[in-house]
């Protein structure tokens, strides 16, 4: 049997990575300025974790968990999604311990884990960067968050990019607008699909969000949520869109959106962009401030986002994003003979430890080959090392400058010690 990666999964080859690095360090450069430090969970977590914060009829649970029992006869499951794991790390951890900043801002970047069909942009195996902010319920941190996230497609140059927003409301709302929206869909119970026929039972705010044709022709009248808002639920939702505004922020009204899990309340919001004429969503989240308590810690508001790194990636391609990736290497070090070999690894290592990027070649190739694969890695300097050159201690550094070159004469013992000074003294004359 061959063996292959797992379906779902995939390998990131260094040419790939490269990318993936990127939108890492522009997420962490974003974030820093926002005063946000890294959180790092475990990969599995018990059960309870998630069904209790995710919610038990929610599609994550019932259809895309990878749970099983380990060998201690735990329920353990590979995490879904970031914020319950990083809720539980937050009350366990005591980050609402009255000597921790307030209000506590994490983000996270790494896999998750969900059994579905695998499609372009979602895999088993995916990767999210999300973030979490602790301790306020102001509306301003609503608006905060999801401009972070909106500057971060700024600097990554992401283009026709929406803000779609909503309101959950407060519980007290949410319950009116619940009861609303099963009273308005009994009736067309027969021509929903089998999925939303078992939500109006459980979830019934779980059909809006449903892509099945027949269940999007039988919602479209549905009830507005910002109808049922009680007074704090739109007060709350009204400054959150001035304030929006306030910032330039564009968005529209999304009424249908609810979002997948059960944990939200008052804002939530995505942000959506088109790719060959398909919506995609990039980046989603809300405010969820019953979380906390529900794992046990003290009533604590909190408001995040996750995006797909894979479908944010496929993005970023498709719109021809990414900038140069590949630093030129600093130096290439053509080895000739086997009485070389050992002074050019001494050569290198020295290099190295000054901070240069170095190659050299270990394959005992031909002088022209090795030429070759130096201007392939786009080596600013080169250096010939022989026989020759180990018996006279003397090396000649090849420079190119507007595409000519520029030879440098200089010992072994002063490149080891400081090849910058080096090239730039003999650069001077």
């Amino acid at each position: 049997m061959k063996l292959q990666k797992p379906k779902g999964t995939q390998d990131i080859l260094p040419q790939e990575a490269i990318k993936w690095q990127y939108l890492e360090n522009v997420a962490r450069e974003t974030f820093s300025l926002y005063h946000y430090g890294e959180i790092r969970t475990p990969m599995f977590e018990h059960y309870e974790v998630i069904s209790r914060s995710v919610g038990d009829t929610t599609d994550i649970v019932t259809k895309e968990m990878y749970d099983f029992e380990d060998k201690g006869g735990r329920h353990i499951t590979l995490r879904p999604e970031g914020t319950a794991p990083v809720v539980r790390a937050f009350v366990e951890n005591k980050l609402y311990a009255p000597e921790v900043q307030k209000p506590a801002k994490l983000y996270y970047m790494g896999p998750m884990f969900r059994y579905e069909r695998p499609q372009a942009g979602r895999l088993r195996e995916f990767h999210q960067i999300g973030v979490e902010c602790f301790g306020s319920a102001n509306p301003a941190t609503d608006v905060e968050t999801i401009a972070m996230a909106y500057q971060l497609f700024n600097k990554l140059g992401v283009k026709n990019v929406t803000l779609h927003l909503n309101s959950l409301g407060n519980a007290e709302s949410r319950a009116a607008y619940r009861q609303a929206l099963i009273d308005y869909l009994t009736p067309l119970k027969p021509s929903l699909s089998a999925d939303s026929q078992r939500r109006l039972a459980e979830n019934p705010l779980r059909v809006l969000d449903s892509k099945d044709a027949a269940d999007k022709e039988a919602v479209a009248g549905a009830p507005s949520i910002l109808d049922y808002l009680d007074q704090e639920s739109a007060e709350h939702f009204t400054a959150v869109r001035k304030m929006l505004e306030a910032l330039e922020i564009p968005y529209v009204i999304d009424t249908n959106m609810v979002r997948g899990l059960d944990y939200y309340n008052h804002t939530i919001f995505e942000f959506i962009t088109e790719v060959e004429k398909t919506e995609l969503t990039i980046c989603a989240g809300g405010r969820y401030d019953s979380l906390v308590s529900y794992f046990d810690g003290p009533e604590t508001p909190g408001f995040g986002f996750g995006l797909g790194m894979e479908r944010l990636l496929l993005v970023m391609e498709k719109q021809a994003l990414f900038p140069p990736l590949k630093a030129p290497l600093d130096v290439y070090i053509i080895v000739l003979g086997k009485e070389a070999n050992e002074k050019a690894l001494e050569l290198v290592q020295s290099l190295r430890q000054q901070g240069l990027s170095v190659e050299r070649d270990y394959l005992d190739r031909k002088i022209k080959a090795q030429f070759k694969t130096a201007d392939k890695f786009q080596a600013r300097y080169v250096i010939t090392l022989g026989e020759s050159e180990v018996v006279s201690q003397q090396v000649v550094v090849t420079h190119k400058v507007a595409n000519q070159k520029v030879e440098i004469s200089a010992t072994l013992k002063e490149l080891q010690e400081d090849f910058t000074g080096v090239v730039n003294l003999n650069q001077a004359k």
